[in-house]
This record gives C-alpha cells, sequence and structure tokens, in this order.
C-alpha cells in the first residue's frame, strides 16, 4: 500500500479541512466520496489551494485501499451505510479511524445534545461492524472543521486518541501531528470514546456562546515524545 491518507467522506467539512491541513504539510491524500465527480471537485480544490499537492479524488471504496490507515469523517447518520459499503475493500490489518460522533443534529435534533448508542460509542459500533482484523481507533472528535478549513487560523490544540493498542494509536498520532499545531494524547482504550465523542456537542455550545472555534487543551503533560 502507498504511504497517501485516505480520507472517506472527504467532500464533507471535516474531510475537506484536514485534507487540506495535510496537503499543506506535504501528504499524499485520497479524498473518498460516494460520488467520483464529487471526489474529484473536492480534490481539485485541494490543488488549487495547494499547488504541487499530490491528492486523488476517488469512490470510498477505492480511495479505502490506498493506505493501511484510513479516516472516516462522515456524519454519525452515514456511519453505518458507508461501513457497510466498505466491507470488501478494507483488509485485514488496517486501522480505521473513526472521526464520527453521535449527534442528535443527525436524527433531525439539536448539535448539543447526543445519541445514545448501543454498543456505547460510534466508534466501538464501527468496531463491530468492519471485517474481522481491522483495528478502530478513535480521533478528532474535538477539532473543529471552521479552524481547519481557515489557512489563517493557527492549530493550538490536543486530539483524543482512543484504542486498544498502543502500537495503532501511535501510528494514527503520526498522522495527526503532521498537522502543526495539532498534539495527539493517548486517551486510554476504545471504550474511553463513549467520553471522548460526548466532547463535541460540549464544545459546540461554548462555542456557540462565546461565537468561538475552542478546542480542547490538557495541562501538566510532560513534554516528551509520549509515542515512542
Amino acid at each position: 500500500m502507498s504511504e497517501s491518507i485516505p480520507i472517506i467522506g472527504g467532500t464533507g467539512a471535516l474531510g475537506a479541512g484536514l485534507a487540506m491541513r495535510w496537503a499543506r504539510a506535504g501528504a499524499a491524500l485520497a479524498i473518498g466520496s460516494r460520488s467520483q465527480e464529487r471526489a474529484e471537485e473536492a480534490a481539485a480544490k485541494v490543488r488549487e489551494a495547494v499547488p504541487g499537492a499530490e491528492v486523488e479524488g476517488l469512490l470510498n471504496e477505492e480511495a479505502a485501499k490506498r493506505a493501511e490507515i484510513v479516516f472516516l469523517t462522515v456524519p454519525f447518520r452515514a456511519q453505518s451505510e458507508n461501513l457497510n459499503n466498505l466491507r470488501e475493500a478494507l483488509q485485514p490489518g488496517q486501522i480505521l479511524v473513526d472521526c464520527t460522533v453521535p449527534l442528535a443534529a443527525a436524527v433531525s435534533g439539536k448539535a448539543t445534545r447526543s445519541l445514545g448508542v448501543w454498543q456505547g460509542s460510534a466508534a466501538q459500533q464501527a468496531q463491530e461492524m468492519v471485517p474481522e482484523d481491522v483495528t478502530v481507533v478513535a480521533a478528532l472528535h474535538t477539532v473543529g472543521a471552521p479552524t481547519l478549513a481557515d489557512a489563517d487560523a493557527e492549530m493550538d490544540e490536543d486530539v483524543l486518541v482512543c484504542g486498544d493498542r498502543k502500537a495503532d494509536k501511535a501510528r494514527v498520532a503520526r498522522l495527526i501531528e503532521l498537522i502543526p499545531g495539532l498534539r495527539a494524547v493517548n486517551a486510554g482504550p476504545l471504550e474511553m470514546a463513549r467520553i471522548v465523542e460526548q466532547l463535541t456537542p460540549m464544545l459546540i455550545s461554548v462555542n456557540s456562546r462565546y461565537k468561538a472555534h475552542a478546542g480542547i487543551r490538557l495541562t501538566g503533560l510532560p513534554d516528551a515524545d509520549h509515542w515512542a
């Protein structure tokens, strides 16, 4: 597999923002969509904004085959459909990074409220749905799409990463930290995603009140590379 970063649902706000940031960092990208046309349009926007960027626009199933670590950036209402469609594309040994948040907005509710998920979290639901020997890691729930998309905005926040194997989380962390200003923090096993996912509606509420784009920053952590 190549070293590109596949973004499933890369035409949405979060996926597009991540694509822009990773492209500026020099990473190769595979933007996935259910529509080939929309995927190519999104890739063209990145190349226009970042001259020389190495970006492909592909159907989700093709994008998922481009690397061992795949990012899923779709809304919660589209998570199950996308994972069902990826069953034949995802292969043993791959890591799926689930960025899904079960917001009530998915069922015409308020974005400041969360939905209950039978498995405990959207990430745990994803782990049940992916093929055997595909590992799910949860991350990027608290990073705002508007900040990512704003070329003039400096990132300065932490990304809480949940997963059952430190080695898998470390690989995901290296990709996250390609984006200047983002620090990946080991937030524990995958079951902790049920707590991390709840931070998103809280941040939406705070940012609405303050008309801001605040993120999460943990204090008192050691400066040393804790992923080594």
